[in-house]
């Protein structure tokens, strides 16, 4: 589930009903799990960000904000580039939305290798702007957390391999537990509707709709 192929199949039209079907999904069980904060529904994994800061991924990165979510790593020459490149146009879309209504999250998945300074210099190579973070950590706690988000796939060989990893952006609104997923080789214009979609001061404004999106 959630791998290369998926994101192949996913693509196109198909790409739509993708988002629908994940729409409002809980937490996924994962191999053992981080401690919560009280009463919240994601773990609380210590993190480090690409600019050298300790944040808790639930209270200091989604507690009460709309959030697009990735996994990633700095080495990987074949899906993360594309990735990084197509959400970085989905962050130039989003304008002044991004840092301030909207916030994106890249997670390494090689943390031994992924220090905040390589990370770092990965952001600016790929011209990262405000509202964007790069995040690595503990390599179990890592595996934790993607398992939680639902980056995994149940056939343990694909999940062990990196160079078939998910191909997904988990994209909710943590104020009123609205989740989805988009493919993040879609057209920046699909994953931006996904966006919209999940965020309830686009969905109620006259100017909020996105147009070809089925909530517009």
């Amino acid at each position: 589930m959630n791998t290369r192929r998926d994101l192949l199949l996913g693509l196109g039209g198909a790409a739509t009903l993708g988002w629908l079907a994940w729409s409002q999904l809980a937490p996924q069980p994962g191999p053992g799990r981080t401690a919560r904060a009280a009463g919240a529904p994601w773990p609380n994994t210590r993190l480090l960000t690409h600019d050298g800061r300790e944040v808790r991924f639930y209270d200091d990165l989604i507690r009460g904000k709309v959030v697009a979510i990735n996994m990633m790593y700095v080495m990987c020459g074949r899906i993360c580039p594309a990735m990084t490149a197509n959400l970085r146009q989905v962050q130039k879309m989003l304008g002044a939305r991004a840092g301030r209504d909207v916030f994106l999250y890249s997670i390494t998945l090689q943390p031994e290798l992924d220090t905040p300074q390589i990370l770092k210099e990965y952001a600016e190579r790929n011209h990262v702007g405000p509202g964007w973070l790069f995040l690595t950590g503990e390599p179990a706690d890592i595996e934790e957390l993607r398992y939680s988000l639902g980056f995994y796939d149940r056939d343990p060989l694909v999940d062990g391999n990196k160079a078939t990893h998910t191909g997904m952006v988990r994209i909710g609104n943590d104020a009123y537990q609205r989740w989805t997923m988009a493919p993040a080789l879609s057209a920046p214009t699909h994953i931006l509707a996904a966006v919209n979609h999940v965020d309830r001061r686009m969905v109620h404004s006259a100017t909020g709709a996105t147009p070809g999106h089925p909530y517009s």
